[in-house]
């Protein structure tokens, strides 16, 4: 017998991971890491540098790999290190003083839903500026002591990280979180075993694990269903933000809503409001509703007051495309079974997600968030009035000015967007208490007794900074992707802290018109290549990657930035994210924003700009619509020349070159013997004197305690109260108007004899008088004069006025109404008469939006 020359099998490998375990003496290191504090408290972060500041930049400034990775030695080191230990001590002893703070009792608690948050770079569960508006709402919610708690979903592989192919195409990579190295925990039960949150989705249960990010004093729970009780299919549920099909969309939507409430039951959590950000969140009230009814034994009607009264629905996007739209038979294969939960009918479920009901119009989550919510609110003025508009088919008869929907502008969060140096400045030059009262204009105002060179000194050392990180992060990747080493260097050199740097960055969409200044490609160049007045722009964005526009324009500029009278000139930087993000709108000296108006909701990279002394150049939209001030940046007129946007975009364009050729850069440019420019300082003062304390993230969560949590508490409360008699008092009375809306008739109605023949003198008194018999109907009534104009080009009525009549008399069931009003507008006008429920108890008038039109 042959003896074999080789015997063995396949090796068996066991994946292992050696990490370090601290000692004792350095867990208030371990504690801080797992607390996202470390993000907006720079002593926490020179700290973590400190201990190895080459793994710090290798681990992205990630604190929990950090300390997973240092060696053994170096940890005996920096123990024997009494500076640094002391260092270690004095910050430790700031966070335990902060985290002992208990939540304000005198605020309403909240339970705060979004798909996406952006907290840190280290924690990929974020796309753009919706989610780090949602980060920051969390750290200012934490710094004013809010009793709040967030949901969302702990993605496996996150948004996407964008790399350029060497022609200047976007490639989008989808790398895997490790989830043990994020300061993220587990949430375990007694015996250390995971909680597994059991979902019923239709024809199975999904299985949820629940980690926790620690946010300063605000908890964010996050939903995983990437674990092996679960399919194939339902595992990847979390696996990627905004990614898959339609389907997916629904099952995380689903999740977000349904699962987020049974989250927060099974975790013991209840709070007063519950905010959606966006409508992604809009199912949470669907569950809120099912709860009530099989909890409490109330009925749907007297759910709805109840969950109404605690809601509040905050929309971000200006156009209906932008909304999240399910056709009916993937809306009912998902919600199904929850009319019968509720005790209604599948078309009367349905009918809450449409503008139109009875038809066959897709579920909106918007309008089914518009319908279980009290309150609701766009992201700036402007933004607001868009949405009046946008959202104004749901309550027909009534004028979009008329509607209850809001606004409150966004905001950033200060001490995460300023840099250490601006937040040393701010602590040096104004007011100690400055930090716990953002929003205060006179504290702010101490900026113009600063002498200039200390403003010019920070603005050089942030720019060097923005360079020097361009230059490290950047060449490798150039290298890779742009072929030529020697352009790349070319590049790189060319790189001019004394140039004017005019940065650009966002997600792009279309609508942000990324492409308008390489309009005319000549006059760009003259203005890029006058060695006089050297000046940079630095771009920088993702596309979404089914949005070929968008990927487009990005290839375009790409190629523009490679040609040789712009090579060095425009820069294309990649993979933006948070930490790009804080190196650029501290760095650049113009911020740079040029959306169609009125599509901007609202756009906060500009305000971050602000408080770092960044001057703002955009359309006047968004934010910018309020903040523009003269003499403190620079502002392209809301008004539109063109209905063609071809024809808009050149007048724009040609706008932008000329405020840049007249204004911007001989501002900039007029220095002085010390090197700057005192005109430019001046601006860079206005800007954070008159601007920025308008929009911190403190003055917005100010403004949603005072516009809508402190009503939507105290009317929730009264609608609890005595085992919810209020709630279902106003239920019985909307049941009883509703079966006998159709009885009244108006007996009556006599006015002056002008406005039967010639029409109404102005000056010169109109008397009304309207007789309503309610017949079978039980509740008061309501009568106003509606004062509207047509607009002749097309035919759209615009509110004007209106006028209520006062209640005379009472007579069984008979009504006696009387107008009086002297007529102040003249022209031609429309006069309509209508009739409303009236109850003092209802939040307004869309809560209950009965309307019937008479003639007159």
């Amino acid at each position: 017998m042959k003896i074999k020359a080789n015997n063995a099998n396949s090796p068996v490998w066991k994946d292992v991971h050696a990490h370090s375990v601290l000692p004792a003496k350095l867990e208030p290191l371990r504690e801080i890491a797992y607390n996202l504090w470390w993000v907006w408290n720079s002593d926490a972060t020179k700290l973590f540098n400190k201990i190895d500041s080459d793994l710090w930049k290798k681990t992205e400034g990630n604190p929990v790999l950090l300390l997973q990775t240092i060696s053994y030695n170096r940890m005996e080191e920096i123990m024997a290190d009494k500076e640094f230990m002391d260092e270690m001590n004095k910050v430790y002893a700031k966070f335990q003083s902060y985290m002992e703070e208990k939540p304000k009792l005198t605020k309403p608690s909240v339970a705060y839903f979004s798909m996406e948050y952006g907290l840190a770079n280290v924690l990929k569960i974020y796309s753009g500026g919706l989610g780090v508006l949602a980060g920051d709402y969390l750290k200012e919610a934490s710094d004013s002591n809010i009793d709040m708690a967030a949901v969302g979903f702990l993605y496996r592989y996150g948004y996407f990280n964008q790399s350029l192919s060497m022609d200047g195409q976007q490639i989008a990579n989808y790398e895997p979180q490790d989830f043990s190295t994020l300061p993220i925990t587990l949430i375990t039960d007694e015996h250390n075993k995971p909680v597994i949150l059991e979902i019923p989705y239709p024809g199975r249960i999904v299985y949820s694990q629940i980690w926790q990010v620690k946010v300063g004093r605000v908890p964010l729970y996050l939903m995983d269903t990437d674990i092996q009780e679960n399919s194939e299919w339902d595992r990847s549920i979390t696996h990627q933000l905004y990614g898959g099909d339609w389907e997916n969309r629904m099952k995380q939507e689903y999740l977000l809503g349904i699962g987020g409430i049974m989250m927060l039951n099974k975790l013991g959590i209840k709070k007063q409001i519950y905010h959606c950000n966006e409508g992604h969140a809009a199912l949470i009230n669907a569950q809120r509703l099912v709860d009530y009814i099989q909890q409490e034994n109330l009925s749907f009607n007297q759910a709805l007051e109840v969950v109404r009264a605690s809601s509040l629905y905050t929309v971000h996007t200006p156009v209906p495309a932008g909304h999240d739209y399910f056709e009916e038979d993937l809306f009912g294969r998902y919600m199904g079974e929850f009319p019968a939960k509720l005790g209604i009918s599948w078309q009367e479920f349905i009918d809450m997600g449409r503008e139109n009901p009875g038809t066959h119009e897709k579920f909106s989550m918007s309008v089914f968030a518009l319908n279980t919510c009290q309150e609701a609110n766009g992201v700036s003025w402007l933004h607001g009035k868009v949405s009046q508009k946008m959202f104004a088919p749901i309550w027909k008869g009534y004028f979009p000015d008329e509607l209850h929907v809001s606004w409150v502008t966004n905001g950033v969060h200060m001490p995460t967007w300023a840099t250490s140096e601006w937040k040393q400045f701010y602590a040096k030059n104004f007011d100690k208490n400055f930090f716990n009262d953002q929003s205060n204009k006179e504290i702010w105002s101490a900026i113009q007794q600063v002498p200039d060179e200390e403003i010019w000194n920070i603005r050089k050392t942030m720019k060097n900074k923005l360079i020097d990180y361009i230059r490290v992060q950047f060449k490798e990747n150039w290298l890779k992707n742009q072929g030529d080493p020697s352009q790349v260097v070319s590049i790189l050199d060319k790189i001019n802290p004394n140039a004017l740097l005019i940065g650009f960055g966002r997600r792009f969409a279309t609508y942000k018109r990324a492409h308008l200044l390489f309009t005319d490609l000549d006059r760009l160049s003259k203005i890029l290549n006058n060695e006089k007045c050297p000046i940079q722009f630095i771009y920088t964005g993702k596309a979404h990657p089914a949005d070929g526009g968008g990927q487009g324009l990005i290839k375009h500029i790409v190629e523009i930035s490679r040609r040789p009278e712009f090579l060095g000139k425009i820069i294309f930087l990649e993979n933006y994210d948070m930490r790009l993000a804080r190196r650029l709108i501290s760095g650049v000296d113009v911020w740079l924003n040029t959306p169609t108006r009125p599509l901007e909701a609202s756009g906060t990279s500009g305000e971050k700009a602000e408080m770092n002394g960044v001057l703002n150049f955009s359309v006047l939209d968004g934010w910018w619509y309020e903040g523009y001030r003269e003499g403190a940046g620079w502002a392209l007129t809301d008004k539109r020349t063109y209905e063609n946007q071809q024809y808009q975009d050149q007048l724009d364009a040609t706008t932008i070159y000329s405020i840049l050729e007249n204004e911007i850069i001989p501002t900039y440019f007029a220095k002085n013997s010390k090197g700057y420019s005192p005109e430019w300082i001046q601006y860079i003062k206005n800007s954070i004197a008159q601007i920025a304390p308008d929009y911190t993230m403190k003055r917005m969560l100010d403004d949603y305690i005072e516009r809508f949590y402190n009503k939507l508490a105290t009317r929730s409360q009264n609608l609890h109260d005595n085992n919810y008699a209020k709630a279902k008092e106003i239920a019985a009375w909307k049941e009883e108007v509703d079966a006998h809306w159709d009885s009244f008739v108006v007996e009556s109605i006599n006015y002056s004899k002008d406005l039967q023949t010639s029409g109404p003198v102005l000056g010169k008194e109109l008397k009304f008088n309207i007789v309503i018999d309610r017949k079978e109907l039980q509740g008061m009534l309501g009568v106003e004069l509606v004062v509207a104009k047509e607009k002749t080009e097309t035919k759209e009525l615009s509110l004007l006025k209106t006028h209520p009549f006062k209640l005379m008399k009472e007579e069984g069931s008979k009504l006696y109404f009387d107008l009086n009003i002297v007529p102040s507008i003249s022209g031609s006008v429309k006069l309509a008469l209508r009739v409303f429920p009236v109850n003092k108890d209802l939040p307004h008038r869309m809560d209950f939006a009965y309307l019937k039109w008479i003639q007159i």
